[in-house]
C-alpha cells in the first residue's frame, strides 16, 4: 500500500510539473524586435534584473541570448539559445532562434523542439519574407502561434490593416486580445479586450526596467487628458468596432493553427509585455504527445524519453566542450540515470546534465517533459538522436536541409592543422555547415551551407574559438548529390565543371554548378545514382 501510494504521488507530481511547462520559440524577420522581447521576458520572469540591449553602448548590459562574439559585434542572432524562467505559475523554456534566413536550418531544428511559437511583427512592416517562411514551418509542424505586434512606439500601419494582412497572407483568423492606445510618440498603453480594462504604462530609463502600469476603465477622464476629446472618442469608436466585427477567441481553433491571438505593444519600452507573458501562460499549450516509431508518447508517461535537437561547441570558454541540447519529451529525467541510446544500441549514464541559460550553465538534478537540458557531448550524440528509458522507442529524425551555397576554406597556418580539423569536425557536428574533402586529400575543404552568412560564422568561430585564421572563397556551384556508381562499372561522363568529393562518412558526393548540369549528368549516365544528401 505504501509503495502504491508513493507511486501515485510521483505520478501526480509528474502530471503537475508537465502541466506547468510552456516550451516555445520566438520567430520573426530580422529587426522586428525578437531579441528585445526575449530580454523583456527574462526581466519580467525575474531571470535578469535589467534588460539588455542588442547594440549596447557604454555600461549598458548586452542581451543575454546573443552571447557569441559575432552576435555582439554585428547585433544579430546567429544561433539558437535556450533560456528558462518562471512566471505566472509556469516554467517557461524559451528557445530564441536566429532571424536571418541563412540560419533557417537551425531555426527549423529548434521549432522541432517546441510546443508553441510567438510571432513578432514590426508594426510598420507587417509580415516580412522570413516571418512567412518560419510561419510555414510552424504550420507544417502544427505549432500554435501567438502574435505580438511590436514597435507601437514608432509610426506604423493601422492595426486593422495589420490584422487583415495576417488573415490574407497567413490564412488564419487574427483575433486581437488588446488594442493600442495612441501610436508612435503618443503610444500610452493598451485596452484589454478580454478583461475590459485600460492598461496605461510609464516609460523607464532606456526601457531596461519594468514599466509601471496603471489600470483603469475606458471612461477614465485621465484618458481624455492624454488623448484629447477627439482622440478619446476615436478610441472608443475603434474598440466598439473591433468588439463588433472580430470573432471570439477559440482555443481549439488556436491549437489547430487556424487562429492566432494578437497583442500590441512595445518591447523596447516594456509596454504590453507583462500582459503578453500572462496570456502566454494561459493560452500556450503544455507539452503534448509526440510521434515515435512506437506510436504517440504521452508527456506524463512514466517512461523517460527525449530528443537531441541541437549541438553547440565552445559555449563556455573555460570548458571548451560540446553541449547537446535535449528536449525532454516524456517522463522525468534524473541526474546520473541510465538511458538507452537507440542509434548506438547501448545504454549510457548521463552524469553531467545542465540547465542552460544562454551560455551559462548549472547542474540540474531533475527535469520534466517540456524542459530543455544540456548534456556534455563526448562524441556520443548527434542531432536527431533519441534517448529513452525504454529500448522500444525512437522519435522521428530531424531532417537536414540541402546546401545551396558552396565555398572553399583555406587555413593560413599549417602548424594549426589539428585545430583546423577539429574545428571543422565540431562545427559540422552542430549542423552549421557540411564539409567535403577532395578524393585525393590534396585540396582545401569545401563548405556547403543554406546561406552564405554561415561561411562568415565558420571563419569567425574558427578564429575566436580555435585560434585558426582562414580565408573563405565563394564558389558558383549550387547543387550537391550523393553518388551511387553504376553497378556495371561503366565509366561516368562527368560535366567538366562538376567536382567530386567525399563527405564525413566517406561517401562520394558530386557538386554541380547548377541543376542544369545535374540534369545533363543524369541523361548522359542513366545508370548513375544521384540522391539528396539527407
Amino acid at each position: 500500500m505504501i509503495e502504491s501510494t508513493a507511486t501515485a504521488g510521483a505520478s501526480a507530481t509528474l502530471r503537475e510539473e508537465v502541466a506547468r511547462r510552456r516550451t516555445f520559440a520566438i520567430i520573426s524577420h530580422p529587426d522586428a524586435g525578437k531579441t528585445t522581447l526575449t530580454e523583456k521576458f527574462l526581466l519580467y520572469g525575474g531571470a535578469v534584473e535589467e534588460a539588455g540591449s542588442v547594440r549596447a553602448r557604454g555600461n549598458a548590459r548586452r542581451s543575454t541570448s546573443d552571447w557569441m562574439a559575432m552576435e555582439r559585434q554585428r547585433g544579430i542572432s546567429v544561433t539558437s539559445t535556450a533560456l528558462q524562467f518562471d512566471a505566472f505559475g509556469c516554467r517557461f523554456n524559451l528557445l530564441d532562434t536566429p532571424g536571418h534566413q541563412d540560419f533557417s536550418e537551425d531555426t527549423y531544428r529548434t521549432l522541432a523542439a517546441v510546443d508553441s511559437a510567438v510571432m513578432v511583427l514590426d508594426s510598420a512592416k507587417g509580415i516580412e519574407a522570413q516571418t512567412r517562411k518560419l510561419f510555414d514551418v510552424c504550420r507544417m509542424r502544427k505549432i500554435p502561434v501567438l502574435t505580438f505586434i511590436n514597435k507601437l512606439d514608432h509610426p506604423g500601419r493601422e492595426p486593422l490593416e495589420l490584422l487583415d494582412e495576417i488573415e490574407r497572407v497567413l490564412g488564419m483568423l487574427a483575433v486581437p486580445m488588446n488594442w493600442p492606445i495612441g501610436d508612435g510618440p503618443s503610444f500610452r498603453g493598451v485596452y484589454d479586450l478580454v478583461n475590459h480594462a485600460v492598461l496605461q504604462f510609464e516609460r523607464t530609463e532606456g526601457g531596461r526596467h519594468r514599466a509601471p502600469v496603471t489600470v483603469g476603465n475606458l471612461d477614465d477622464p485621465k484618458l481624455t487628458a492624454i488623448l484629447g476629446d477627439r482622440g478619446h472618442a476615436e478610441l472608443k469608436e475603434q474598440i466598439a468596432l473591433i468588439q463588433g466585427v472580430t470573432p471570439e477567441f477559440d482555443r481549439e481553433a488556436f491549437l489547430r493553427g487556424e487562429m492566432t491571438p494578437v497583442f500590441f505593444g512595445s518591447a523596447l519600452n516594456s509596454f504590453g509585455v507583462e500582459p503578453f507573458i500572462e496570456a502566454l501562460a494561459k493560452l500556450a499549450p503544455p507539452p503534448g504527445p509526440r510521434a515515435s516509431d512506437s506510436g504517440d508518447i504521452a508527456p506524463d508517461s512514466d517512461e523517460f524519453s527525449g530528443i537531441i535537437f541541437k549541438i553547440q561547441a565552445n559555449m563556455d570558454p573555460q570548458h571548451r566542450d560540446r553541449m547537446a541540447f535535449l528536449r525532454v519529451c516524456s517522463g522525468r529525467f534524473e541526474k546520473d540515470m541510465m538511458v538507452y541510446h537507440p542509434r548506438l544500441g547501448r545504454s549510457i549514464r548521463v552524469t553531467r546534465p545542465h540547465r542552460l541559460f544562454a551560455r551559462e550553465r548549472e547542474t540540474v538534478e531533475e527535469a520534466f517533459a517540456g524542459d530543455v537540458i544540456g548534456l556534455v557531448n563526448p562524441g556520443l550524440f548527434l542531432i536527431g538522436d533519441t534517448l529513452t528509458s525504454s529500448k522500444s522507442l525512437r522519435y522521428e529524425p530531424i531532417p537536414r536541409f540541402e546546401p545551396e551555397c558552396f565555398a572553399t576554406l583555406e587555413s593560413f597556418s599549417f602548424a594549426k592543422s589539428k585545430q583546423f580539423q577539429r574545428g571543422l569536425e565540431q562545427l559540422e557536428e552542430e549542423g552549421a555547415v557540411r564539409v567535403f574533402w577532395s578524393i585525393d586529400g590534396t585540396r582545401m575543404p569545401i563548405l556547403g551551407a543554406v546561406g552564405t552568412l554561415q561561411f562568415e560564422v565558420v571563419a569567425s568561430r574558427l578564429e575566436t574559438e580555435y585560434g585558426v585564421e582562414t580565408k573563405v572563397v565563394p564558389m558558383e556551384h549550387t547543387v550537391a548529390k550523393r553518388v551511387t556508381l553504376p553497378p556495371s562499372g561503366a565509366d561516368v561522363q562527368w560535366p567538366r565543371a562538376s567536382i567530386r568529393v567525399r563527405d564525413r562518412h566517406g561517401d562520394l558526393v558530386v557538386i554541380f554548378p547548377s541543376s542544369w548540369e545535374e540534369d545533363y549528368c543524369r541523361k548522359q549516365n542513366p545508370d548513375l545514382g544521384l540522391e539528396p544528401l539527407g
